[in-house]
């Protein structure tokens, strides 16, 4: 081929780098991503391509789309603990609940537990011997349990104590 010729599939022009642009005003995270928070709200930015936004006190999506950024490879744990000023177990933490259960586990409710010793039976039977005058502490011995859980339910309003009969006295 002569000089100064180019090929029939041979394009004149080179590829372009896209350097990262980002608006003003942001927090890097990594060299590629950052994030800004303007009038309460935080928004997460890809170059100059928003990627997530959520209320600043919106902690349970704060977690997720970091976690998320860990996950996927855009950002590492360190990375995530340093920009936020948050502890890494936090961030370890995040991440592990994503593997375990996605962007969903972030937002179900917690687990709590329900009534262990005191169930709706139970709590039947504690108000019908309370009900006939029993004292709490007799109570608690027919039925098996500690003195201090039926003290927690009375005080609680979950049962009332009978009512004390009033012993007259001579004068």
């Amino acid at each position: 081929m002569r000089p100064g010729r180019s090929r029939p599939n041979e394009s004149k022009t080179m590829p372009q780098m896209q350097l990262p642009f980002f608006p003003e005003g942001v927090s890097h995270i990594t060299p590629l991503l950052a994030f800004c928070a303007v009038e309460g709200r935080v928004t997460y930015f890809n170059g100059s391509m928003p990627v997530f936004v959520h209320e600043q006190a919106d902690v349970a999506s704060f977690r997720m789309i970091t976690a998320q950024f860990c996950v996927t490879g855009n950002a590492k744990q360190a990375e995530i603990a340093r920009a936020f000023g948050i502890p890494r177990i936090t961030v370890k933490r995040a991440v592990k609940l994503y593997r375990e259960a996605g962007p969903k586990g972030f937002y179900r409710p917690r687990p709590t537990r329900g009534p262990a010793v005191l169930t709706a039976p139970v709590l039947a039977e504690a108000q019908r011997l309370l009900d006939e005058g029993l004292e709490p502490p007799v109570v608690a011995e027919r039925l098996a349990i500690k003195p201090d859980t039926l003290s927690k339910a009375v005080r609680a309003k979950r049962l009332r104590a009978g009512v004390k009969k009033k012993i007259q006295r001579p004068s």
